[in-house]
């Protein structure tokens, strides 16, 4: 007979299996799609970019509003949670490739290695630390919401420095923040007796997600500036 400890570690292994497992199939949606419109549909790419560049626009608002939907469906553990967290990783693919259409392949290649290391070595330290991380991550949430208001006012100052900064900053909120994820994912598990709801699963693959595509951003646009 397995002792119980040895059950309850194979049950969050599990866990973290699915969460990840989630979180890996929305980055390979979105990476396909990027692909598919960066290298095989580079006409109709650039046909939007030039003609119907609302498309864009349209797609990013229309992001904005998904992730509020998956998230509330997936706490209530609603059945069409996945449909729409799936949905959503296909059209940030999709608004993801005129984003990275403006940078060198170099540049991406080096920015999603050093964001993949980056946040893995974040997870670990989430998911091995003793200290309560909950009150950091609220402050990264504050520090956020200023960066957020501070790009809206970049975008009429058009400040290279600004965008700089604000890079810097986005990569140690989201670090931060893929620490404090993995350690809520432990928290969860272990607070529930290890029924948690696939819906919880689904929620925290967006966090994981949109931690990742953040981080991959902000870095990618600080190498850029670097070597221009």
């Amino acid at each position: 007979m397995q002792p119980i400890t040895s059950q309850a570690d194979t049950g969050l292994n599990r866990f973290f299996a699915k969460v990840y497992g989630y979180m890996g199939l929305g980055l390979a949606i979105s990476a396909l799609v990027s692909g598919l419109l960066l290298y095989v549909f580079q006409a109709t790419m650039l046909n939007i970019m030039v003609n119907h560049s609302w498309v864009y626009y349209a797609a990013s608002f229309i992001e904005i509003a998904l992730v509020y939907s998956v998230s509330s469906t997936a706490w209530k553990n609603n059945p069409m949670a996945m449909p729409l967290f799936l949905f959503y990783s296909a059209l940030n693919g999709f608004t993801l490739s005129f984003i990275l259409a403006a940078y060198s392949q170099t540049n991406v290649f080096a920015a999603f290695v050093t964001a993949t290391l980056t946040f893995f070595a974040m997870a670990v330290i989430g998911l091995v630390s003793k200290r309560d991380l909950s009150s950091m991550a609220q402050a990264f949430r504050m520090v956020l919401l200023g960066v957020l208001i501070a790009s809206l006012i970049n975008i009429f100052l058009r400040s290279a420095g600004l965008s700089y900064v604000m890079s810097l900053v986005m990569v140690v909120i989201f670090a931060g923040l893929t620490a404090y994820d993995n350690q809520r994912i432990r928290q969860a598990y272990q607070q529930s007796g290890g029924q948690v709801s696939n819906g919880w699963a689904i929620s925290m693959a967006l966090s994981l997600y949109l931690n990742f595509i953040n981080l991959f951003l902000s870095i990618l646009r600080i190498f850029a500036a670097n070597r221009d």
